[in-house]
């Protein structure tokens, strides 16, 4: 029995509210059960100077974790003067998943970034920022489009993350904090709509687990996945 007593292939509920922020190009609020993530995309006429005159745009992202969006306070890494490595590694998976689904040349010479802020955690922010990011880039280059700015749509396709581990001995689906905090395995899966995989990250925490075990959980994600593909559909058509 999961904690949450959800079945083993059972999301938790998905909310994503579009137009959250006044002043992003794109902007979404998304819920993955008691996890909230503010996702927003700014749009900037202007590319990494490594990138400057090659006639491609650029599309990164940055992570944070509010202070109280955990059971304790945490220190703002602002004040440490320095990032963790966790919310390194963690934009870094954001802006290439992201990139995955975008014809850089088309978005031409700007730079979109895609800021993905912590606001509740419960487990699984890194997949629901993949998530929302995506809603925020689709809502920002539909507004390009729109302007006349770009004349062809560079997203490719959709883009989504979801978690999955191994919680007594039973392979489960988007994992909250108590399963996450003692599963026996843990996995990330970003997977674009179709079944393509962008990156897959799996994990032994407390005992290893053989490869039909590693297939159980990738079918639980695109079970997962495909739910999320609905909801970002219904979102960006509101």
């Amino acid at each position: 029995m999961r904690p949450s007593g959800r079945a083993p292939d059972e999301m938790r509920a998905i909310t994503i509210e579009t137009g959250f922020t006044k002043h992003a190009e794109g902007s979404c609020l998304i819920s993955f059960g008691d996890t909230r993530v503010l996702c927003t995309a700014s749009v900037e006429d202007r590319t990494p100077p490594w990138l400057r005159g090659k006639g491609q745009g650029w599309v990164t992202g940055e992570y944070s974790m509010l202070p109280r969006a955990t059971h304790t306070r945490g220190d703002r890494e602002a004040a440490r003067g320095k990032q963790s490595g966790r919310t390194q590694e963690i934009q870094r998976l954001i802006g290439r998943s992201l990139r995955s689904v975008v014809d850089l040349k088309k978005l031409g010479e700007r730079q979109i970034t895609l800021d993905c802020d912590v606001i509740q955690a419960d487990g699984g922010t890194r997949t629901a920022a993949i998530s929302g990011a995506w809603v925020a880039l689709r809502i920002a280059v539909d507004g390009l489009m729109k302007s006349g700015a770009i004349s062809h749509d560079p997203i490719l396709s959709k883009i989504a993350a979801v978690s999955c581990g191994i919680y007594q001995g039973t392979p489960v689906l988007d994992l909250d904090y108590p399963e996450d905090s003692n599963a026996e395995a843990d996995a990330n899966f970003v997977l674009l709509e179709g079944g393509k995989i962008a990156e897959a990250q799996a994990t032994a925490e407390g005992a290893a687990y053989d490869e039909e075990g590693l297939l159980r959980l990738l079918r639980l994600a695109r079970i997962g996945c495909d739910r999320i593909f609905a909801a970002q559909e219904e979102a960006v058509k509101r």
